[in-house]
């Protein structure tokens, strides 16, 4: 008995080490997938939960494009940029809730996947846009700007991933950035945008290529 507890003994200090070495592991991987600037999920994060919220028919999916973002940080610097980034992540982040998910995809691009309970995702990203398009809290109110999102129900496309609906997001948030409509829905049939229209949404250059979507 007085060996066996003698053993016990000796092994604590082991275990101990263990327990502390998973946690610092835990916490390495929490940091990983974690924006450093948001706070919010970085794209491994993000697609992990993501793709478990898809399994639920009532997710919708939102890809989101601060407007100008570059003309900003050329104008007011990188501080200013990094706040208008901070606020846009912690008002995303707010909105969507604890029922869904929300990432920095990178540079001034979100996404966020969240469950529309009550069919009104539209009238819910209306409300979004107004939300992150408000003036930043102790901010030089020169720092205007909006943020164009496109979205689009998983349930339509019931042969999708996360990935195709992504790029269905995507198409249809860059229609909305051309067509300045602040939010568009990728339709059941195909969003054309040119290769010339997405790089005029990016830049703020006028283009006359055609872009066919489903406005909401």
């Amino acid at each position: 008995m007085n060996t066996l507890f003698t053993v016990l003994l000796s092994a604590l200090p082991l275990a101990a080490g263990w327990a502390v070495h998973v946690r610092w592991l835990t916490r390495c991987l929490h940091t990983a997938r974690r924006d450093p600037l948001t706070g919010l999920h970085t794209r491994d994060g993000f697609t992990r939960r993501a793709t478990a919220l898809l399994k639920d028919p009532r997710a919708v999916v939102v890809l989101a494009d601060v407007d100008k973002f570059k003309q900003i940080n050329d104008t007011h610097g990188h501080a200013a940029g990094d706040a208008l980034l901070k606020a846009t992540a912690d008002r995303l982040a707010h909105h969507v809730g604890r029922t869904g998910v929300a990432g920095r995809l990178g540079g001034d691009e979100f996404a966020a996947v969240l469950i529309d309970d009550h069919g009104t995702a539209a009238d819910m990203l209306a409300v979004l846009h107004g939300v992150l398009a408000r003036p930043v809290e102790g901010q030089d109110p020169a720092v205007r700007t909006t943020v164009s999102l496109g979205w689009v129900r998983a349930a339509d496309f019931p042969g999708d991933d996360l990935s195709a609906l992504l790029r269905r997001a995507d198409e249809a948030m860059y229609a909305a950035k051309q067509a300045r409509t602040g939010t568009r829905r990728a339709g059941l049939g195909r969003l054309f945008v040119t290769l010339a229209g997405r790089r005029a949404g990016r830049t703020g250059a006028r283009t006359d290529a055609p872009v066919v979507g489903v406005a909401a």
